[in-house]
């Protein structure tokens, strides 16, 4: 039969909603067929998978040989912080690692996107999800950004999470001494920049994003090597921070692939 929403198993998993309780387990929930079908593919950091009887017929293919424990909707429900939960979420271990390890997972990054103070989980997933589509080698989650780990930063990443290395890093200018001490160029998106489609992209890149709301702060500017806007044709005042992270990681993607 399958389990309820009072099964120990479904409430241990519940828990993992909270951020305390994601950091003290090192344990989050990958909700929705994408973000499992992405930790299958790392199946070593996947612990169990639930899913309804419904979702289990359905998705068959993308869960292969995985073995799936079975829930009721209620207790499906209770899992998912979707408003119409797609009827399956994986148990997954933690998958960032230390800034200082980065290297030991790319050797030679040619292209890696640091976010500075990213606040925003729909925003910091889908700059991962555009970091992984333009062939990045890494992101960084850098200042006082959030958990990678909140449910809709995962599902925003639809399945990018666990495509590409990541690590967390509390000191933003860390993130760039790194990336400087990796071969790469670190630069800023900032409006007041040299402009994008004129820039020397070629060259092994770390863009720094900042936060939605403020931008990047002026010790962080300072630190960088080159700062560079996307020309606002139109009348719009500005990109907001996933599509400007797009625009400039496809745009080193583009010159370091034609250079």
């Amino acid at each position: 039969m399958p389990l309820t929403a009072s099964s120990s198993r479904v409430k241990e998993a519940r828990r993992l909603s909270r951020r305390s309780e994601r950091s003290e387990r090192r344990l989050f929930l990958a909700d929705g067929p994408k973000a499992v079908q992405g930790a299958l593919e790392r199946p070593s950091r996947v612990v169990e998978v639930f899913a309804t009887l419904a979702a289990s017929e359905r998705y068959a293919d993308l869960l292969g040989d995985a073995a799936v424990t079975l829930v009721d909707d209620r207790a499906m429900s209770a899992l998912s912080d979707s408003v119409s939960p797609a009827g399956i979420v994986a148990v997954c271990r933690f998958l960032d690692v230390p800034l200082a390890e980065l290297v030991d997972h790319v050797p030679t990054p040619r292209l890696v996107a640091i976010c500075a103070d990213v606040r925003d989980p729909g925003n910091a997933g889908t700059v991962l999800r555009c970091a992984d589509a333009a062939g990045a080698d890494a992101v960084v989650l850098a200042g006082d950004a959030v958990d990678l780990y909140n449910p809709k930063t995962i599902r925003a990443s639809v399945g990018s999470a666990f495509h590409l290395p990541i690590a967390v890093e509390r000191d933003p200018l860390q993130a760039v001494a790194w990336a400087r001490s990796a071969g790469l160029d670190v630069l800023a998106a900032d409006m007041q920049g040299e402009p994008l489609f004129e820039a020397e992209l070629s060259v092994p890149t770390a863009w720094l994003f900042g936060n939605e709301a403020w931008g990047l702060p002026d010790g962080l500017v300072a630190a960088v090597d080159r700062t560079i806007s996307i020309p606002i044709y139109g009348r719009a005042e500005s990109l907001n921070l996933s599509t400007a992270a797009a625009v400039c990681l496809y745009a080193s993607a583009r010159a370091q692939r034609s250079h």
